[in-house]
């Protein structure tokens, strides 16, 4: 793939990207917003890359050469690292994480636009710092596809780490998702424009409806006005049930690229998904894990094919999700965890074993979108809140 450049001299603005212009900036990405926090995306799209609309976009690096828009800036982020640059060019591991990166496999969403397989969550990472540091190791191990949320409040600590690292924008594919409060028409372009501020990043690749809760209808209004102008690569949801996602694909002039649902062994979303492929949406899957909860690392079945394979339960169950076509956010803390969760890609689960795991459904999410209480929760909650199972 060729890589992005442009001619003349590069300066950086307050947020290290590169600006390509002797005079300091004036060729950034403007953020300007009326009332309605979307109305002026135009003039912060116009320095963005094109929307791919066709299903031959041969790489992201192609679709960012291609656009006449394309800020200097995008090309490369900059600035200081917990772990140092050298130290991780030298590194085995680092070579390992790029070579992972650089064969990851891709689903393609209904727009044209190609989604990593594989991807990194970024929910209680801990501190600003910690943040930092478990976002930092993630790229380290070959992570490009990073889930950040409003609500998460670390947006910051995660734009720390992708500013530090020297990793390019457009090997990247960075997700955020739209917080409750901010989930109308007035607001959603608004919360979009801020967290590209935190993340320090010009612009999104994909953007979420966290929760189907408030003006959902409103917001998708405002979000869709944000992708006609080119300022988000692709728009979805997120916990949207099959009757649900069905009105909202009825009501609404486009059709969600992606609906990121909880997917487990014990809560396989069979049905979910036969539906949202029946509409053309990708499948995403978060808790694919099920955090390590009620004993599902240490399952027997899943023991004894993870023993045949040679690989553990976590990898057996990642592959699972990816064989399903399934995209997969899946979160640690730990380097080694890192690194054994983008090991999937080397196996392949039987017929066989697909039937074992298929055995293992509960139909019990951790999130149940059904529950009053849950939704009322969802209402009430504040950035950072995290839910008590």
């Amino acid at each position: 793939m060729q890589k992005v450049h442009s001619r003349g001299a590069f300066a950086t603005n307050s947020n290290g990207f590169a600006v390509h212009s002797s005079r300091g900036g004036e060729n950034l990405p403007k953020t300007a917003t009326n009332s309605s926090g979307v109305a002026n995306s135009q003039e912060f799209a116009k320095n963005l890359p094109s929307q791919a609309n066709t299903a031959d976009l041969s790489s992201r690096r192609e679709f960012l050469k291609n656009s006449a828009k394309l800020t200097a800036g995008v090309a490369l982020f900059g600035g200081v690292s917990i772990f140092t640059s050298k130290a991780r060019a030298a590194s085995a591991n680092s070579a390992l994480g790029e070579k992972i990166a650089a064969t990851m496999p891709s689903f393609t969403l209904n727009n044209g636009v190609k989604m990593p397989a594989a991807g990194f969550g970024t929910l209680k990472l801990g501190d600003m710092k910690q943040t930092q540091k478990a976002v930092e190791q993630a790229l380290e191990a070959g992570y490009r596809l990073f889930d950040t949320a409003q609500s998460y409040a670390n947006e910051e600590g995660v734009g720390a780490a992708f500013k530090a690292t020297g990793v390019k924008r457009d090997e990247l594919f960075i997700t955020c998702k739209l917080f409750r409060p901010y989930a109308n028409e007035a607001m959603a372009g608004k919360a979009y424009f801020e967290s590209l501020k935190k993340l320090k990043t010009p612009y999104a690749d994909l953007y979420l409806i966290h929760q189907p809760v408030n003006d959902t209808y409103g917001a998708w209004r405002a979000m869709s006005k944000l992708y006609k102008d080119k300022a988000v690569r692709a728009i979805g949801v997120s916990n949207f049930n099959p009757a649900r996602i069905m009105d909202f694909v009825q009501n609404n002039e486009i059709t969600p690229a992606v609906n990121q649902i909880e997917c487990h062994p014990h809560f396989q979303q069979v049905k979910a998904q036969q539906n949202l492929k029946e509409l053309g949406i990708q499948m995403e899957a978060f808790s694919p894990l099920k955090q390590t909860r009620d004993g599902i690392l240490t399952d027997k079945t899943l023991t004894k094919i993870a023993k045949a394979h040679k690989k553990t339960v976590a990898q057996v169950i990642l592959r699972w999700v990816y064989q399903r076509g399934i995209v997969s956010i899946a979160k640690t803390s730990k380097i080694e965890r890192m690194r054994e969760n983008l090991a999937i890609f080397d196996f392949e689960l039987t017929v066989a074993d697909m039937a074992q795991i298929a055995k293992l459904e509960t139909n019990k999410p951790l999130l149940d979108h059904q529950d009053p209480q849950r939704i009322k929760w969802f209402n009430e909650r504040t950035a950072g809140e995290s839910l008590n199972r």
